[in-house]
């Protein structure tokens, strides 16, 4: 069996061009993947049950958003113009992460397209996210007992400060950012394991706190699951990133995280997190890096 991959055509809705989140990236790492993983199968998740959502998020705040119906100051944290095709883009992407998740538990290995999701609050949005699917995938296989354990990776330049807080409460879901010091939010939450980075810090020294953060977390805690925020606004392009990553040091902190993960026979599920360069199809390829390294993985240990 190939790589299990997730995707939905309805992860790249209609959007205005001039805004600075780049929503057609989703379409374009599809077609991306289409072209240069050709072997990979591709699983098309359903809308996120309202009901699973609310394992993490206040119900009112689900319905206000569904419906349009988010106040100015809701909607200025945010960042996204509502649509009802966006409403529902957000509800599926959520899916598709819980998706890869099962499919992760299933196989061992699974990647969405789409996801990491990790500034949604409670009952609020903020910085282009709007419910946390980190959070909802931790606490419904944790209610649902497929798994003891969660960790969850999060390499976002940005802290995951929704995540942190969501799940500040839940002894088995263990938070672990990655992030760069000097950067949004300017309020951090408290993860249970914050590492901090050092704006400019290149590729060495970013895989070296990569590796020692896995070696230590991993044996400690014995996740059942580990979700990994893969994002790459890491990169020394980012527009909104600080930190000074190559796509060579991407790729290599892809593989790393993902061979420390089975190393050990955790299963690991990956999301693809922020980015943000200008130029879409080479910010579709760089976000593809995640998919390629899985793939290279994935016939390393003889997965499926």
């Amino acid at each position: 069996m190939p790589l299990p991959l997730v995707y939905h055509d309805d992860y790249s809705p209609p959007f205005p061009v001039e805004h600075r989140f780049p929503m057609e990236k989703f379409r374009l790492l599809h077609e991306h993947l289409q072209d240069s993983l050709p072997a990979a199968v591709y699983h098309q998740p359903g809308l996120c049950p309202a009901d699973i959502l609310a394992l993490a998020h206040d119900p009112a705040y689900i319905a206000r958003y569904l419906a349009g119906e988010l106040p100015r100051e809701e909607q200025r944290r945010l960042g996204l113009p509502w649509s009802e095709a966006l409403a529902r883009r957000t509800v599926r992407a959520v899916g598709g992460s819980l998706l890869a998740a099962e499919l992760a538990l299933q196989h061992g290995l699974a990647c969405n397209l789409a996801g990491g999701t990790h500034h949604a609050h409670y009952d609020q949005p903020s910085g282009f996210c709007i419910f946390n699917d980190l959070a909802v995938i931790a606490r419904y296989l944790l209610a649902s007992g497929r798994v003891g354990r969660v960790l969850i990776f999060d390499c976002d330049v940005h802290q995951g400060d929704g995540t942190a807080r969501l799940l500040a409460d839940c002894a088995d879901a263990v938070t672990v950012s990655l992030h760069c010091e000097r950067n949004f939010p300017a309020s951090k939450a408290h993860s249970d394991w914050d590492i901090a980075l050092p704006a400019g810090l290149g590729d060495a020294g970013y895989l070296k706190s990569v590796d020692d953060a896995l070696d230590y977390l991993l044996p400690v805690y014995q996740p059942d699951l580990v979700l990994y925020d893969a994002g790459v606004d890491v990169h020394k392009d980012d527009a909104l990133g600080l930190l000074e990553l190559s796509d060579a040091g991407i790729a290599t902190r892809d593989a790393a995280v993902l061979r420390h993960c089975l190393e050990r026979d955790i299963p690991v599920a990956g999301l693809i997190g922020g980015g943000y360069d200008r130029d879409r199809r080479v910010l579709a390829r760089r976000h593809g890096l995640l998919h390629h390294s899985a793939a290279r993985i994935w016939k390393e240990f003889g997965l499926g």
